[in-house]
Protein backbone atom coordinates (compact mmCIF):
# COMPACT_ATOMS: atom_id res chain seq x y z
CA UNK A 1 0.00 0.00 0.00
CA UNK A 2 1.76 3.33 -0.97
CA UNK A 3 -0.78 5.57 0.54
CA UNK A 4 -2.28 5.82 3.75
CA UNK A 5 -5.81 6.81 2.70
CA UNK A 6 -5.60 3.55 0.49
CA UNK A 7 -7.03 2.14 3.67
CA UNK A 8 -10.62 3.61 3.66
CA UNK A 9 -10.58 0.65 1.19
CA UNK A 10 -10.99 -1.98 3.66
CA UNK A 11 -14.50 -1.36 5.19
CA UNK A 12 -16.06 -0.98 2.06
CA UNK A 13 -14.22 -4.62 0.94
CA UNK A 14 -15.25 -6.15 4.09
CA UNK A 15 -18.55 -4.70 4.57
CA UNK A 16 -19.35 -5.83 0.59
CA UNK A 17 -18.13 -9.42 1.18
CA UNK A 18 -20.83 -9.66 4.24
CA UNK A 19 -23.72 -8.27 2.07
CA UNK A 20 -22.59 -11.11 -0.80
CA UNK A 21 -22.52 -13.32 1.94
CA UNK A 22 -26.52 -12.28 2.84
CA UNK A 23 -27.05 -12.48 -0.52
CA UNK A 24 -25.53 -16.11 -0.98
CA UNK A 25 -28.08 -17.49 1.96
CA UNK A 26 -31.13 -15.78 0.79
CA UNK A 27 -30.59 -17.23 -2.64
CA UNK A 28 -30.24 -20.63 -1.08
CA UNK A 29 -33.91 -19.79 1.05
CA UNK A 30 -35.53 -19.07 -2.45
CA UNK A 31 -33.57 -22.14 -3.99
CA UNK A 32 -35.40 -24.56 -1.73
CA UNK A 33 -38.58 -22.50 -2.06
CA UNK A 34 -38.88 -23.38 -5.69
CA UNK A 35 -39.29 -27.05 -4.94
CA UNK A 36 -40.31 -26.86 -1.60
CA UNK A 37 -42.89 -24.06 -1.66
CA UNK A 38 -43.94 -23.51 2.11
CA UNK A 39 -40.23 -23.79 2.98
CA UNK A 40 -39.98 -20.78 6.00
CA UNK A 41 -43.68 -19.13 5.03
CA UNK A 42 -44.70 -16.72 6.25
CA UNK A 43 -41.72 -15.29 7.98
CA UNK A 44 -40.00 -15.34 4.82
CA UNK A 45 -41.87 -15.12 1.52
CA UNK A 46 -40.96 -15.49 -1.21
CA UNK A 47 -41.30 -12.24 -2.61
CA UNK A 48 -39.79 -10.54 -0.10
CA UNK A 49 -36.85 -13.22 -0.13
CA UNK A 50 -36.47 -12.20 -3.50
CA UNK A 51 -36.31 -8.69 -3.02
CA UNK A 52 -33.06 -8.96 -0.50
CA UNK A 53 -31.61 -11.34 -2.44
CA UNK A 54 -31.61 -8.78 -5.45
CA UNK A 55 -30.96 -5.79 -3.64
CA UNK A 56 -27.94 -7.20 -1.35
CA UNK A 57 -26.39 -7.87 -5.03
CA UNK A 58 -26.79 -3.99 -5.95
CA UNK A 59 -25.43 -3.26 -2.88
CA UNK A 60 -22.86 -5.10 -2.18
CA UNK A 61 -21.90 -4.56 -5.56
CA UNK A 62 -21.66 -0.65 -5.04
CA UNK A 63 -19.52 -0.95 -2.12
CA UNK A 64 -17.26 -3.14 -4.09
CA UNK A 65 -16.94 -0.57 -6.52
CA UNK A 66 -16.12 2.35 -4.09
CA UNK A 67 -13.77 0.20 -2.08
CA UNK A 68 -11.97 -0.38 -5.42
CA UNK A 69 -12.10 3.38 -6.75
CA UNK A 70 -10.37 4.72 -2.77
CA UNK A 71 -7.85 2.03 -3.58
CA UNK A 72 -7.24 2.28 -6.77
CA UNK A 73 -7.66 6.18 -7.10
CA UNK A 74 -4.40 7.54 -5.02
CA UNK A 75 -2.53 4.89 -6.74
CA UNK A 76 -2.97 5.92 -10.19
CA UNK A 77 -3.23 9.55 -9.49
CA UNK A 78 0.15 9.31 -6.85
CA UNK A 79 -1.30 11.42 -4.05
CA UNK A 80 -3.56 10.91 -1.46
CA UNK A 81 -7.36 10.90 -1.27
CA UNK A 82 -9.07 14.31 -0.87
CA UNK A 83 -10.84 12.96 1.82
CA UNK A 84 -10.62 9.78 3.67
CA UNK A 85 -13.03 11.22 6.75
CA UNK A 86 -15.73 11.95 4.42
CA UNK A 87 -15.00 8.52 3.13
CA UNK A 88 -15.75 6.55 5.99
CA UNK A 89 -19.03 8.57 6.74
CA UNK A 90 -20.42 8.14 3.84
CA UNK A 91 -19.18 4.42 4.24
CA UNK A 92 -21.22 4.09 7.48
CA UNK A 93 -24.36 5.94 6.14
CA UNK A 94 -24.82 3.49 3.06
CA UNK A 95 -24.33 0.81 5.71
CA UNK A 96 -26.84 1.38 7.77
CA UNK A 97 -28.96 2.85 5.37
CA UNK A 98 -28.95 -0.28 3.22
CA UNK A 99 -29.55 -2.64 6.20
CA UNK A 100 -32.08 -0.93 7.53
CA UNK A 101 -34.04 -1.20 4.16
CA UNK A 102 -33.15 -4.83 3.88
CA UNK A 103 -34.76 -5.08 7.71
CA UNK A 104 -37.98 -3.38 6.34
CA UNK A 105 -38.33 -5.54 3.52
CA UNK A 106 -37.93 -8.62 6.00
CA UNK A 107 -40.05 -7.29 8.82
CA UNK A 108 -43.30 -5.78 7.28
CA UNK A 109 -45.44 -6.31 3.90
CA UNK A 110 -44.15 -4.14 1.15
CA UNK A 111 -47.21 -2.26 0.75
CA UNK A 112 -46.65 -1.07 4.92
CA UNK A 113 -43.17 -0.32 4.21
CA UNK A 114 -44.17 2.01 1.25
CA UNK A 115 -46.38 3.63 3.87
CA UNK A 116 -44.37 3.97 6.61
CA UNK A 117 -41.28 5.65 4.36
CA UNK A 118 -44.09 7.74 2.61
CA UNK A 119 -43.85 6.85 -0.95
CA UNK A 120 -47.67 8.41 -1.86
CA UNK A 121 -45.31 11.77 -1.49
CA UNK A 122 -43.21 11.08 -4.10
CA UNK A 123 -43.86 7.19 -5.38
CA UNK A 124 -40.46 5.26 -6.88
CA UNK A 125 -41.38 2.11 -5.55
CA UNK A 126 -42.38 -1.11 -6.57
CA UNK A 127 -40.65 -2.03 -9.33
CA UNK A 128 -38.13 -4.81 -10.19
CA UNK A 129 -34.75 -4.15 -8.67
CA UNK A 130 -35.69 -0.47 -7.68
CA UNK A 131 -38.06 -1.50 -4.35
CA UNK A 132 -36.06 0.94 -2.35
CA UNK A 133 -37.79 3.41 -0.47
CA UNK A 134 -38.15 6.80 -1.59
CA UNK A 135 -35.56 7.75 1.19
CA UNK A 136 -33.18 4.70 0.63
CA UNK A 137 -33.34 6.30 -3.06
CA UNK A 138 -32.62 9.63 -2.37
CA UNK A 139 -29.16 8.30 0.54
CA UNK A 140 -28.27 6.63 -2.19
CA UNK A 141 -27.80 9.77 -4.29
CA UNK A 142 -26.05 11.85 -1.75
CA UNK A 143 -23.88 8.83 -1.31
CA UNK A 144 -22.94 8.35 -4.80
CA UNK A 145 -22.39 12.11 -5.11
CA UNK A 146 -20.34 12.43 -2.01
CA UNK A 147 -18.23 9.74 -3.68
CA UNK A 148 -17.93 10.92 -6.70
CA UNK A 149 -16.65 14.48 -5.38
CA UNK A 150 -14.48 12.86 -3.02
CA UNK A 151 -12.65 10.89 -5.90
CA UNK A 152 -13.57 13.62 -8.53
CA UNK A 153 -11.19 16.00 -6.33
CA UNK A 154 -7.93 13.61 -5.97
CA UNK A 155 -8.19 13.02 -9.72
CA UNK A 156 -8.16 17.30 -10.39
CA UNK A 157 -4.94 17.24 -8.26
CA UNK A 158 -2.97 14.09 -9.17
CA UNK A 159 -1.97 12.61 -12.22
CA UNK A 160 -4.40 11.92 -15.07
CA UNK A 161 -4.01 8.39 -16.39
CA UNK A 162 -6.64 6.48 -19.11
CA UNK A 163 -7.52 4.29 -16.13
CA UNK A 164 -9.03 7.03 -14.23
CA UNK A 165 -10.48 8.66 -17.03
CA UNK A 166 -12.69 5.27 -18.23
CA UNK A 167 -12.86 4.61 -14.34
CA UNK A 168 -14.48 7.93 -13.35
CA UNK A 169 -16.75 8.11 -16.76
CA UNK A 170 -18.36 4.79 -15.69
CA UNK A 171 -19.25 6.00 -12.50
CA UNK A 172 -20.49 9.06 -13.35
CA UNK A 173 -22.54 6.92 -15.70
CA UNK A 174 -24.16 5.10 -12.74
CA UNK A 175 -24.89 8.03 -10.73
CA UNK A 176 -27.03 9.60 -13.76
CA UNK A 177 -28.58 6.56 -14.72
CA UNK A 178 -29.84 5.79 -10.95
CA UNK A 179 -31.63 9.13 -11.74
CA UNK A 180 -33.91 7.11 -13.92
CA UNK A 181 -35.03 5.36 -10.78
CA UNK A 182 -36.84 8.35 -9.31
CA UNK A 183 -38.89 8.94 -12.89
CA UNK A 184 -42.60 6.71 -12.53
CA UNK A 185 -44.87 7.43 -15.41
CA UNK A 186 -48.22 6.30 -15.09
CA UNK A 187 -47.87 4.72 -18.45
CA UNK A 188 -46.56 1.03 -17.95
CA UNK A 189 -45.15 1.46 -21.24
CA UNK A 190 -42.74 4.70 -20.31
CA UNK A 191 -42.23 2.84 -16.88
CA UNK A 192 -40.87 -0.32 -18.48
CA UNK A 193 -39.02 1.77 -21.11
CA UNK A 194 -37.24 4.10 -18.88
CA UNK A 195 -36.84 1.26 -16.48
CA UNK A 196 -34.12 0.00 -18.42
CA UNK A 197 -32.26 2.98 -18.71
CA UNK A 198 -31.12 2.26 -14.96
CA UNK A 199 -30.82 -1.44 -15.12
CA UNK A 200 -29.32 -2.37 -18.87
CA UNK A 201 -27.48 0.90 -19.20
CA UNK A 202 -26.00 0.46 -15.75
CA UNK A 203 -24.93 -3.72 -16.39
CA UNK A 204 -24.50 -3.20 -20.29
CA UNK A 205 -22.89 0.34 -20.20
CA UNK A 206 -21.29 2.24 -17.78
CA UNK A 207 -20.64 -1.02 -15.75
CA UNK A 208 -18.34 -2.27 -18.35
CA UNK A 209 -16.18 0.67 -18.13
CA UNK A 210 -15.81 -0.18 -14.45
CA UNK A 211 -15.29 -3.45 -14.86
CA UNK A 212 -12.47 -2.75 -17.86
CA UNK A 213 -11.09 0.05 -15.57
CA UNK A 214 -10.56 -2.10 -12.26
CA UNK A 215 -9.09 -5.27 -14.97
CA UNK A 216 -6.66 -2.91 -16.56
CA UNK A 217 -5.29 -1.47 -13.04
CA UNK A 218 -4.87 -5.47 -11.81
CA UNK A 219 -3.25 -6.72 -15.52
CA UNK A 220 -0.85 -3.52 -15.10
CA UNK A 221 0.12 -4.70 -11.61
CA UNK A 222 0.49 -8.45 -11.95
CA UNK A 223 2.25 -8.51 -15.25
CA UNK A 224 4.22 -5.69 -15.63
CA UNK A 225 3.22 -5.43 -19.47
CA UNK A 226 3.57 -2.01 -20.43
CA UNK A 227 0.70 0.82 -20.01
CA UNK A 228 0.73 2.52 -23.07
CA UNK A 229 -0.20 -1.53 -24.31
CA UNK A 230 -3.21 -2.37 -21.76
CA UNK A 231 -4.27 1.43 -22.33
CA UNK A 232 -5.37 0.85 -26.14
CA UNK A 233 -6.43 -2.35 -25.73
CA UNK A 234 -9.10 -0.71 -23.01
CA UNK A 235 -9.92 1.89 -25.68
CA UNK A 236 -10.60 -0.33 -27.83
CA UNK A 237 -12.81 -2.44 -25.59
CA UNK A 238 -14.48 0.76 -24.00
CA UNK A 239 -15.90 1.93 -27.43
CA UNK A 240 -17.58 -1.77 -28.15
CA UNK A 241 -18.89 -1.87 -25.19
CA UNK A 242 -20.59 2.00 -25.40
CA UNK A 243 -21.44 1.13 -28.95
CA UNK A 244 -23.24 -2.24 -28.44
CA UNK A 245 -24.63 -1.72 -25.18
CA UNK A 246 -26.71 1.73 -25.55
CA UNK A 247 -28.14 0.68 -28.77
CA UNK A 248 -28.21 -3.04 -27.50
CA UNK A 249 -30.82 -1.84 -24.59
CA UNK A 250 -33.58 -2.37 -27.34
CA UNK A 251 -33.43 -6.24 -26.57
CA UNK A 252 -35.42 -5.35 -23.50
CA UNK A 253 -38.05 -3.25 -25.87
CA UNK A 254 -39.24 -5.93 -27.93
CA UNK A 255 -42.33 -7.28 -26.29
CA UNK A 256 -43.33 -4.22 -23.65
CA UNK A 257 -45.69 -1.66 -26.58
CA UNK A 258 -42.74 0.33 -27.96
CA UNK A 259 -41.98 0.26 -32.07
CA UNK A 260 -41.12 -2.39 -33.94
CA UNK A 261 -37.83 -0.57 -35.41
CA UNK A 262 -36.67 -1.77 -31.66
CA UNK A 263 -36.55 -5.32 -32.75
CA UNK A 264 -34.21 -5.61 -35.55
CA UNK A 265 -31.90 -2.80 -33.79
CA UNK A 266 -32.29 -4.53 -30.69
CA UNK A 267 -31.32 -7.47 -32.21
CA UNK A 268 -28.10 -6.44 -34.01
CA UNK A 269 -26.59 -4.34 -31.52
CA UNK A 270 -27.13 -7.15 -28.83
CA UNK A 271 -25.90 -9.87 -30.81
CA UNK A 272 -22.69 -7.71 -31.24
CA UNK A 273 -22.46 -7.25 -27.57
CA UNK A 274 -20.24 -10.57 -27.11
CA UNK A 275 -17.32 -8.73 -28.57
CA UNK A 276 -16.22 -6.48 -26.27
CA UNK A 277 -16.19 -9.21 -23.10
CA UNK A 278 -14.69 -11.69 -26.11
CA UNK A 279 -12.08 -8.72 -26.46
CA UNK A 280 -11.56 -8.74 -22.67
CA UNK A 281 -10.71 -12.51 -22.55
CA UNK A 282 -8.29 -12.44 -25.02
CA UNK A 283 -6.80 -9.56 -23.85
CA UNK A 284 -6.89 -10.42 -20.19
CA UNK A 285 -4.66 -13.75 -21.69
CA UNK A 286 -2.34 -11.70 -23.89
CA UNK A 287 -0.92 -9.39 -20.91
CA UNK A 288 -0.56 -12.77 -18.92
CA UNK A 289 1.68 -14.43 -21.69
CA UNK A 290 3.93 -11.35 -22.18
CA UNK A 291 4.02 -10.52 -18.33
CA UNK A 292 7.52 -8.71 -17.64
CA UNK A 293 7.35 -10.49 -14.01
CA UNK A 294 6.06 -13.34 -11.87
CA UNK A 295 3.86 -11.46 -9.46
CA UNK A 296 3.70 -12.94 -6.14
CA UNK A 297 -0.44 -13.02 -6.05
CA UNK A 298 -0.91 -15.55 -8.01
CA UNK A 299 -4.72 -15.75 -7.12
CA UNK A 300 -5.24 -12.27 -7.99
CA UNK A 301 -4.01 -13.23 -10.93
CA UNK A 302 -6.38 -16.33 -11.66
CA UNK A 303 -9.21 -13.92 -10.35
CA UNK A 304 -8.20 -11.65 -13.17
CA UNK A 305 -8.19 -14.35 -15.98
CA UNK A 306 -11.22 -16.06 -14.55
CA UNK A 307 -13.30 -12.34 -14.44
CA UNK A 308 -12.48 -11.75 -18.48
CA UNK A 309 -13.40 -15.66 -18.92
CA UNK A 310 -16.74 -16.17 -17.50
CA UNK A 311 -17.71 -12.62 -17.97
CA UNK A 312 -17.48 -13.32 -21.94
CA UNK A 313 -19.52 -16.84 -21.02
CA UNK A 314 -21.89 -15.56 -18.59
CA UNK A 315 -22.90 -11.70 -20.45
CA UNK A 316 -21.45 -12.62 -23.87
CA UNK A 317 -22.59 -15.99 -24.78
CA UNK A 318 -25.50 -16.71 -22.47
CA UNK A 319 -27.04 -13.34 -23.28
CA UNK A 320 -26.52 -14.07 -27.58
CA UNK A 321 -28.08 -17.30 -26.83
CA UNK A 322 -31.82 -15.59 -26.35
CA UNK A 323 -31.13 -11.68 -27.48
CA UNK A 324 -32.36 -12.15 -31.37
CA UNK A 325 -35.91 -11.25 -31.01
CA UNK A 326 -37.28 -14.25 -32.96
CA UNK A 327 -35.95 -16.56 -30.34
CA UNK A 328 -36.69 -13.74 -27.84
CA UNK A 329 -40.12 -14.29 -28.37
CA UNK A 330 -40.26 -17.64 -27.05
CA UNK A 331 -37.52 -17.35 -24.18
CA UNK A 332 -38.13 -13.92 -22.29
CA UNK A 333 -39.05 -13.85 -18.80
CA UNK A 334 -38.54 -18.09 -18.35
CA UNK A 335 -35.43 -20.16 -16.64
CA UNK A 336 -32.87 -19.07 -19.70
CA UNK A 337 -32.92 -15.61 -18.50
CA UNK A 338 -31.81 -16.79 -14.94
CA UNK A 339 -28.97 -18.43 -16.39
CA UNK A 340 -27.90 -15.57 -18.02
CA UNK A 341 -28.30 -13.19 -15.26
CA UNK A 342 -26.32 -15.06 -12.63
CA UNK A 343 -23.31 -16.20 -14.67
CA UNK A 344 -23.04 -12.65 -16.15
CA UNK A 345 -23.49 -10.99 -12.63
CA UNK A 346 -21.23 -13.02 -10.68
CA UNK A 347 -18.93 -13.61 -14.10
CA UNK A 348 -18.85 -9.70 -14.63
CA UNK A 349 -18.95 -7.87 -11.67
CA UNK A 350 -18.83 -10.04 -8.49
CA UNK A 351 -15.57 -11.61 -10.08
CA UNK A 352 -14.17 -7.90 -10.70
CA UNK A 353 -14.65 -7.00 -7.01
CA UNK A 354 -12.98 -9.69 -5.57
CA UNK A 355 -10.39 -9.87 -7.72
CA UNK A 356 -9.37 -5.92 -6.44
CA UNK A 357 -9.79 -7.37 -3.09
CA UNK A 358 -7.68 -10.46 -3.81
CA UNK A 359 -5.07 -8.13 -4.97
CA UNK A 360 -5.61 -5.24 -2.38
CA UNK A 361 -6.14 -7.25 1.09
CA UNK A 362 -2.95 -8.54 1.47
CA UNK A 363 -1.75 -4.75 1.51
CA UNK A 364 -4.39 -3.54 2.99
CA UNK A 365 -3.48 -6.08 5.93
CA UNK A 366 -0.30 -4.59 6.26
CA UNK A 367 2.14 -7.53 3.56
CA UNK A 368 3.72 -6.71 0.96
CA UNK A 369 1.90 -7.95 -2.12
CA UNK A 370 1.05 -11.24 -1.34
CA UNK A 371 -0.47 -13.40 0.91
CA UNK A 372 1.12 -16.30 2.18
CA UNK A 373 1.55 -19.35 -0.48
CA UNK A 374 -1.00 -21.46 2.09
CA UNK A 375 -3.31 -18.96 2.15
CA UNK A 376 -3.26 -18.57 -1.52
CA UNK A 377 -3.81 -21.96 -2.39
CA UNK A 378 -7.22 -21.77 -0.25
CA UNK A 379 -8.05 -19.10 -1.93
CA UNK A 380 -7.57 -20.68 -5.32
CA UNK A 381 -9.50 -23.77 -4.12
CA UNK A 382 -12.45 -20.73 -3.50
CA UNK A 383 -12.53 -19.11 -6.48
CA UNK A 384 -12.74 -23.10 -8.54
CA UNK A 385 -15.64 -24.33 -6.05
CA UNK A 386 -17.34 -20.91 -6.54
CA UNK A 387 -17.12 -20.78 -10.89
CA UNK A 388 -17.54 -24.88 -10.60
CA UNK A 389 -20.67 -24.04 -8.53
CA UNK A 390 -22.07 -20.93 -10.83
CA UNK A 391 -21.28 -23.34 -14.18
CA UNK A 392 -23.62 -25.74 -12.79
CA UNK A 393 -25.74 -23.22 -11.56
CA UNK A 394 -25.91 -21.55 -15.38
CA UNK A 395 -26.14 -25.28 -16.65
CA UNK A 396 -29.34 -26.52 -14.46
CA UNK A 397 -31.22 -23.19 -15.02
CA UNK A 398 -30.91 -23.33 -18.97
CA UNK A 399 -31.64 -26.86 -18.73
CA UNK A 400 -34.45 -25.86 -16.90
CA UNK A 401 -35.34 -23.06 -19.72
CA UNK A 402 -35.14 -25.23 -22.68
CA UNK A 403 -37.78 -27.61 -20.82
CA UNK A 404 -39.58 -24.86 -19.96
CA UNK A 405 -40.01 -22.88 -23.74
CA UNK A 406 -40.57 -26.01 -24.65
CA UNK A 407 -43.74 -27.59 -22.66
CA UNK A 408 -45.02 -23.85 -21.92
CA UNK A 409 -44.80 -22.07 -25.12
CA UNK A 410 -43.54 -23.78 -28.26
CA UNK A 411 -45.32 -26.93 -28.21
CA UNK A 412 -48.38 -28.23 -29.96
CA UNK A 413 -49.98 -28.50 -26.66
CA UNK A 414 -48.64 -25.69 -24.15
CA UNK A 415 -48.83 -26.37 -20.75
CA UNK A 416 -49.78 -24.73 -17.97
CA UNK A 417 -47.33 -22.46 -16.05
CA UNK A 418 -47.44 -24.50 -12.43
CA UNK A 419 -47.76 -27.96 -14.55
CA UNK A 420 -44.80 -26.94 -16.44
CA UNK A 421 -42.63 -25.68 -13.04
CA UNK A 422 -43.37 -29.58 -11.70
CA UNK A 423 -42.30 -30.79 -14.34
CA UNK A 424 -38.53 -28.76 -14.37
CA UNK A 425 -38.77 -28.89 -10.82
CA UNK A 426 -35.69 -31.93 -10.87
CA UNK A 427 -33.70 -29.00 -12.91
CA UNK A 428 -33.81 -26.90 -9.44
CA UNK A 429 -33.51 -29.52 -6.86
CA UNK A 430 -29.80 -29.99 -8.78
CA UNK A 431 -29.47 -25.95 -8.84
CA UNK A 432 -29.88 -26.16 -5.50
CA UNK A 433 -27.15 -28.88 -5.60
CA UNK A 434 -24.69 -26.60 -7.13
CA UNK A 435 -25.54 -22.84 -4.83
CA UNK A 436 -24.30 -25.50 -2.42
CA UNK A 437 -20.73 -26.20 -3.99
CA UNK A 438 -20.92 -22.21 -4.27
CA UNK A 439 -21.26 -21.49 -0.92
CA UNK A 440 -18.94 -23.69 0.06
CA UNK A 441 -16.24 -22.45 -2.60
CA UNK A 442 -17.43 -18.87 -0.66
CA UNK A 443 -16.76 -19.96 2.82
CA UNK A 444 -13.20 -21.54 1.79
CA UNK A 445 -12.13 -17.99 0.27
CA UNK A 446 -13.43 -16.00 2.90
CA UNK A 447 -11.39 -18.84 5.53
CA UNK A 448 -8.23 -17.98 3.29
CA UNK A 449 -7.69 -14.69 4.76
CA UNK A 450 -7.37 -16.42 7.98
CA UNK A 451 -4.92 -18.81 6.81
CA UNK A 452 -1.31 -17.99 7.83
CA UNK A 453 2.20 -18.98 6.62
CA UNK A 454 5.29 -17.61 4.79
CA UNK A 455 5.00 -14.70 2.50
CA UNK A 456 4.78 -15.03 -1.07
CA UNK A 457 8.59 -13.38 -2.43
CA UNK A 458 8.48 -11.20 -5.67
CA UNK A 459 10.47 -13.52 -8.27
CA UNK A 460 11.10 -11.15 -11.27
CA UNK A 461 12.08 -12.07 -14.77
Amino acid sequence: MKYTSQAVAKPYFIAALALFAGQIIFGLIMGLQYVMGDFLFPEIPFNAARMVHTNLLIVWLLFGFMGSAYYLIPEECETELYSPKLALIMFWIFLVAGALTIVGYLAMPYATLAKVTGNEYFPTMGREFLEQPTITKIGIVIVILAFLFNIGMTLLRGRKTVITLVLMTGLIGLAVFFLFSFYLPDNLVKDKFYWWFVVHLWVEGVWELILGALLAFVLIKVTGVDREVIEKWLYVIVAMSLITGIIGTGHHFFWIGTPAYWQPLGSIFSALEPIPFFMMAVYAFNMVNQRKREHPNKAATLWAMGCAVMAFFGAGVWGFLHTLAPVNYFTHGTQITAAHGHMAFFGAYAMIVMTIISYAMPMLNGRKEANSRKSQVVEMWGFWLMVSGMVFITLFLTGAGVLQVWLQRFSDNPLPFMVVQDQIAVFYWLREVAAVVFTLGFVVYIVSFFVKGEEATINAS
